[in-house]
């Protein structure tokens, strides 16, 4: 056994024996209770950082403990390996994607191969391989044939340099993100998935309170948001009728304008309608109208998410149209408002001023009619500024509503409802904040959509039988757009499976999120050519842990859970949630350091250069450089920012591979687990890194002590408690109870925890000193109890010293030894200590035999030396004795 501890030796070893044994290939056993462990699997974008070092490492502690518990456990990995930024570095490297890719993948495997994961390398998924996108596309054919996937047209940002579409957070104050291009709103065609026609359940097994939920084992603040996304509404869906007609005289929208309302209440308070800039009204009443049509372009400049257009100012213009109020049959002016969404609903909403603080804000902007309808007793309703009480819905009832006055909230709905309803204007629904996913792309790089479109017939679905259609690989985007549509190879030389006349392949591709969104369940069954899932599904699904950031806590996991129960409901899988467990783990941060260069813009330093200043009290106010930085000399005073997320374009990144070359892998992840719970941030400290790495050296010091006292004679000979010493006892008493609390924190992944546990184990041995063979044992016993605890966020240098040690012998090989047990025996005390109290103060302690009764307590008590001293001769008034807690003299 070397004499000093060297990372790189003892990884080294530890990982050639587990690569011999093919230590982590794991296979299906009906014998054993299986457990699948999960973390989401990472894009492939060149290295790893410590968010994944902390990830993956919580996910290696749960499976390897739970492996010597006796479960059967998985712990797959696989690449979320499609996306724009291949795209992107295509684009500055001039390479194709899947170069970059695959050479990223590589790499990022052998970091991971050197943190020690017991990952099954054999179940290894790329999404950008054609034997897994296959399935996409097979599955999205069958989603065809149900009706589930449709096509329809759609609004979308559209980069007139890239000749791209962009997402809502790809458009920056109403330019591309990469040309700067003013974005154009186009309606094209695309595919869609009828996700809305799983909210209700979606909502059900997710809701907090709801007795049909079944993800109780989710954090509540990922419930609450998938919730929210999801946004269930009840309300009506009514139609004000008008007789406004296009160009040819047919009316436009059958002579009805729907809105949908969850205040049918304040229905005689509406004073104007407003439609979405794209909505037929709108575009029917700018053909006459330069300055609205102007106006419209403008706002297909802008957002097209809720949360986009909540920031921005409200502003419309008058169509010069007009609806008819349903109910009283009064003429209602029609808007065109920029805050109204053609996607959401009907793309129209009713104005109420009076109780909606939006519509009463439009209405103030633009001198429209502000009728109260709704009334609270004691409250003075004012058309001058907004109050909280005009929209409560609950306090309030109806007033200058005709047959609706004196109505509360509900019971006027109801006759609203029952109103229109005679008159075959609307009725009571249920609507849904979620819209129907749309996964078509206008990228290169992802899943093609297995379509032909043929002159005669339109879009033909791919046949299965030429599953998968196969993305080209050598292609290099330069910005222009999708290199497909130029790739004649891939669109051109193609016929319609229905007629055989020449046609031409579908050139969009899949939303990545689709790639995502099912393979936990390929990882079940990766290598079946013939079959998306098969029997591996079965036995492993639903997976028992999840384990990932909470930046994916809606889409992500929303999208798995909607992908599941489709294959559920086309007897695929026969769960209806992919996900038991759900654990979101904290962000890794660090210091920022910053300064305003000559220009105006911001220079970034890494901490390793810098020097913080201090108050009086202790709190970092400033920073200067420690070394010279470029032209900047040492001492140059810079800004402190304070901590947030690890980021290279703010160089406060930490490169793992630097930190596993200079501590090693066992460092990197003892240090991750023991600075903070798993669901915390953890702040970078260079320090602690600096002391998990003292203390893994102090294993090591105490493993070759071991060593020297003969541990494979001591667990030969096994621990006998009768011929223990009182300091062997008094380990023993410790090194278990202990464990018991160990145990515990490793059931409940307290992670930190179990490793503070470790170190009072170590603390425990180093202080002990053996009298004899029976000691020896105790103390062999002790740190085979330590380096399990410690082995699975250590499992290097567990490994090595319990091998060098002789632990296999007794115990077998570290990967499958039992989970040690505390010992009920270990934790009896033969003696156990009271506090000592005198008139109520605190004077020290008495130790007693653990089985003394009140009166040896009494007598114990009284013969103290404390005790003694302070009552000088006289006798105690009264004593108190609390049964293994304390004794009280008053005197």
């Amino acid at each position: 056994m070397q004499e000093k501890y060297a990372p790189q030796d003892v990884e080294r070893q530890a990982q050639a024996q587990w690569t011999a044994a093919d230590a982590y290939r794991v296979t299906e056993d009906a014998g054993k209770k299986k457990f699948y462990a999960c973390s989401m699997l990472p894009y492939p974008s060149g290295k790893l950082h410590m968010g994944h070092v902390r990830n993956y490492t919580i996910n290696d502690m749960l499976t390897r403990q739970l492996r010597m518990k006796g479960y059967n456990v998985l712990m797959p990995m696989g690449w979320d390996a499609f996306g724009l930024p291949a795209e992107n570095a295509a684009i500055k490297n001039k390479v194709p994607p899947a170069k970059w890719t695959y050479d990223n993948i590589a790499y990022m495997k052998r970091q991971m191969q050197a943190m020690g994961l017991a990952i099954d390398w054999s179940r290894e998924v790329a999404t950008c391989s054609p034997d897994y996108y296959k399935w996409n596309q097979w599955l999205f054919l069958k989603m065809l044939e149900k009706g589930i996937a449709y096509r329809k047209t759609q609004v979308v940002n559209w980069d007139p340099v890239d000749q791209t579409v962009l997402a809502n957070e790809q458009v920056i104050d109403g330019r591309g993100w990469r040309t700067g291009a003013l974005v154009e709103k186009r309606e094209i065609p695309g595919y869609y998935l009828n996700i809305t026609a799983y909210a209700g359940e979606l909502l059900d097994h997710v809701q907090i309170g709801n007795p049909k939920a079944t993800l109780n084992g989710w954090p509540d603040k990922v419930r609450l948001m998938q919730e929210n996304w999801i946004g269930k509404s009840e309300g009506l869906r009514f139609a004000f009728p008008h007789q406004i007609r296009d160009a040819s005289g047919a009316l436009i929208g059958d002579g009805k304008l729907f809105v949908f309302t969850t205040r049918a209440d304040t229905i005689m308070g509406v004073t104007f309608c407003a439609v979405a800039p794209e909505h037929p009204l709108a575009t029917h009443a700018a053909a006459g109208n330069p300055q609205l049509a102007a106006f419209i372009e403008e706002c297909k400049k802008g957002g097209t998410t809720e949360a986009e257009l909540a920031l921005k100012e409200k502003e419309g213009l008058p169509t010069g149209l007009s609806v008819t109020h349903p109910i009283t049959g009064a003429e209602v002016p029609v808007w065109v408002g920029n805050y109204v969404l053609m996607g959401y609903g009907d793309g129209a909403v009713m104005g109420v001023p009076a109780h909606d603080e939006r519509d009463f804000a439009f209405a103030k902007k633009y001198g429209l009619a502000i009728q109260q309808v709704v009334a609270v007793d004691g409250e003075t309703f004012s058309t001058e500024a907004w109050a909280d009480w005009y929209g409560d819905k609950q306090r309030g009832v109806c007033v200058n509503s005709g047959f609706l006055d004196g109505l509360g909230y509900q019971a006027a709905v109801d006759r609203v409802a029952e109103a229109l309803g005679a008159k075959g204007l609307g009725e009571k629904k249920t609507t849904w904040r979620l819209r129907d996913w749309g996964v078509s792309r206008q990228r290169y790089w992802g899943t093609p959509i297995p379509i032909i479109h043929c002159p005669e017939h339109g879009a033909v679905p791919v046949p299965e039988r030429d599953l998968p259609v196969v993305l080209p690989e050598d292609c290099v985007p330069d910005g222009s757009g999708n290199p497909l549509q130029h790739h004649a190879g891939f669109h051109a030389n193609v016929v319609c499976p229905v007629c055989g006349a020449k046609a031409r392949r579908e050139t969009d591709t899949m939303d990545t999120f689709v790639d995502s969104s099912w393979y936990f369940m390929r990882y079940c069954d990766p290598k079946n050519p013939d079959a998306m899932v098969a029997g591996g599904t079965d036995y492993w699904m639903p997976m028992d842990q999840y384990i990932g950031g909470i930046e994916h806590a809606i889409l992500h996991l929303l999208y798995a859970r909607f992908w599941t129960k489709v294959m559920r409901d086309l007897g695929l899988v026969k769960v209806d949630e992919p996900f038991t467990q759900l654990l979101t783990q904290g962000m890794v941060l660090n210091h920022i350091y910053s300064r305003r260069t000559d220009k105006g813009g911001k220079e970034y330093f890494w901490p390793h250069d810098v020097e913080n200043v201090f108050d009086e009290g202790g709190k970092i106010v400033g920073a200067k450089l420690k070394n010279p930085v470029g032209d900047l000399p040492a001492g140059t005073p810079i800004d402190y920012e304070g901590v947030g997320t690890m980021s290279k374009s703010k160089n406060n990144g930490v490169d793992p591979q630097d930190l596993i070359e200079k501590y090693g892998a066992d460092t990197a992840r003892l240090y991750t687990m023991f600075t903070a719970p798993p669901e915390a941030t953890l702040e970078w400290n260079d320090s602690a890194v600096e002391g998990s790495y003292r203390f893994l050296r102090r294993v090591w010091a105490h493993g070759q002590q071991r060593s020297a006292a003969g541990a494979q004679g001591a667990l030969a000979a096994g621990v006998g408690t009768a011929a223990l010493s009182k300091a062997a006892k008094a380990l023993r008493l410790e090194i278990h109870t202990v464990l018991k609390q160990v145990d515990y924190d490793y059931q409940r992944m307290q992670y930190n925890t179990v490793v503070s546990g470790a170190m009072k184990m170590l603390n425990a041995l180093e202080g002990f000193k053996p009298e004899g063979t029976a000691d020896e044992a105790a103390a062999a016993e002790g740190f085979g109890i330590l380096l399990r605890c410690l082995y699975p966020a250590t499992p290097h240098i567990a490994q090595v010293l319990w091998n060098e040690l002789g632990y296999t012998t007794p115990l077998g090989e570290l990967l499958d030894a039992p989970w040690p047990q505390a010992d009920e025996a270990a934790l009896q005390r033969d003696e156990i200590e009271l506090m000592l109290q005198i008139n109520g103060k605190l004077r020290g302690s008495i130790t007693v035999p653990a089985s003394a009764d009140k009166a040896a307590i009494e007598a114990a008590a009284l013969a103290s030396e404390a005790f003694v001293k302070q009552a000088a001769g006289a006798a105690p008034k009264k004593v108190v004795v609390v049964p293994g807690r304390l004794v009280n003299l008053v005197v």
